[in-house]
């Protein structure tokens, strides 16, 4: 469930402020009040979790300097200005400068919760799309992304770091739903490109002829520059690269080679082709593939990541969880089998669709993660794979998510942890270690 957006209240008058704070409050809204201008913007940050509500006459600064000032702290902060009767050419200016919009005294408090909504779904819109770009160039942060400590997924992040540090073009393969995307964006962000210009395009998103335009240009006038000229000295990542006709199979190569040795732009091909008799390899040019396969990424399918679904299944269901305010929902010794079974051919796409669904079951008190597996593959029987696993190796991986999922209900402590799973702490801390879990992680 998203976190209410606070209201800034801005007014000299005491009973105003209290009026319009107690009816923002009714309307479900997290708001504070300020005496003046001067107060406000002590409190007031470039990522204030919410909006502004201003009256326009008030001793000291008014409220005209406070939008000035305040745009100047941040430009995207929605300001809602209180004007008096006869002020409207005053509001017609404070729009001017950037107000979100303006109420004429008396106003209807209905009237001021509507616009209270529009702003702080403006603001929230605009707090996350400023979070996922912090979050999408900071190589550290994308790598806590991709979670699991398979073999499998320790060589992909090792891959991701050693790859990202070299300049060439990179061809990242896997099943849809592996997480190709988010590896170009670490390969960006770990590699000294990071502070350059990042381009994704999606080559099966255009016709043809759109495509040739998109990529090389020429735009027409109601179009962005061409990818390849807006991420010069960049990275431009074409994703679905399979779909690419001859013609621009070629027309990429000569780019490619017409830049030389180093790249000026480094290309990161995305390719969704797994399957036996179609690959990358087999639908591109060879002079082509063999330019941008010369570094190569492989993505695990989540099937071969073993315990890494427990893993990611817990974080997910915990996240979906806040996002609903409910409780996550437990995983037995079955389901937690029946989750290292299945085949997952939508892989982790396909798993974050059965957290979210298993959390909503959760909430309502029925269901089970069996039947929401045989759901996603609409056949019981293919709801087990075919490659079969030790019993021991079950085991393992439930105790470790069993352990994980104690140590972080209890923030970290051990002796909590102890009584609940009856262990002594030799033995915990035994199994800890044999599953790389530390204390810290959970404080």
């Amino acid at each position: 469930m998203s976190k209410a957006m606070k209201i800034a209240i801005v007014d000299d008058e005491k009973d105003m402020r209290q009026s319009i704070s107690q009816w923002l409050a009714m309307s479900g809204f997290d708001t504070e009040t300020f005496a003046s201008a001067e107060d406000a913007l002590k409190g007031l940050g470039s990522d204030y979790p919410g909006i502004v509500v201003s009256d326009i006459k008030m001793p000291g600064m008014d409220g005209m300097q406070f939008l000035r000032k305040l745009k100047g702290v941040d430009s995207t902060l929605p300001v809602i200005m209180i004007t008096g009767h006869g002020d409207v050419p005053m509001a017609v200016e404070a729009m001017r400068i950037g107000a979100f919009d303006f109420l004429e005294k008396p106003f209807n408090p209905d009237r001021m919760t509507e616009l209270a909504k529009k702003a702080t779904n403006a603001r929230r819109l605009t707090l996350d799309n400023r979070a996922l770009r912090r979050e999408l160039s900071d190589g550290s942060l994308l790598m806590k992304k991709l979670i699991g400590q398979s073999p499998s997924m320790e060589r992909l992040k090792e891959d991701i770091l050693d790859l990202g540090q070299a300049d060439g073009h990179v061809l990242i393969e896997g099943e849809t739903g592996t997480g190709k995307t988010l590896i170009a964006h670490a390969l960006h962000a770990v590699g000294a490109r990071a502070n350059r210009k990042f381009v994704l395009l999606s080559c099966s998103a255009y016709d043809e002829d759109t495509l040739t335009r998109v990529i090389f240009g020429p735009a027409h006038d109601d179009e962005p520059i061409p990818a390849i000229e807006e991420a010069r000295g960049g990275t431009l990542v074409l994703e679905d690269i399979e779909t690419l006709s001859y013609a621009l199979q070629s027309r990429l190569l000569t780019a490619i080679n017409d830049q030389g040795t180093p790249a000026e732009t480094r290309i990161v091909a995305i390719c969704n082709l797994q399957e036996q008799d179609k690959t990358c390899e087999s639908v591109l040019r060879p002079d082509l593939f063999y330019r941008l396969a010369a570094l190569r990424i492989t993505v695990p399918p989540l099937r071969q990541r073993g315990e890494d679904i427990l893993t990611l299944f817990t974080r997910l269901g915990e996240q979906f969880a806040d996002e609903y305010g409910c409780d996550a929902p437990q995983v037995s010794a079955q389901e937690a089998a029946q989750l290292l079974q299945a085949p997952w051919p939508g892989n982790v796409r396909q798993l974050i669709n059965v957290a979210e669904r298993a959390v909503l079951q959760n909430r309502r008190g029925s269901g089970s993660i069996a039947s929401l597996l045989m759901t996603e593959t609409e056949d019981s029987q293919s709801a087990m794979t075919t490659e079969g696993k030790p019993l021991k190796e079950f085991v393992e991986a439930f105790e470790r998510m069993l352990i994980d999922n104690t140590m972080r209900r209890h923030r970290g402590s051990i002796v909590a942890v102890m009584d609940e799973l009856c262990l002594p702490r030799r033995t915990l801390n035994e199994k800890m270690a044999k599953y790389s879990l530390q204390r810290s992680d959970y404080l």
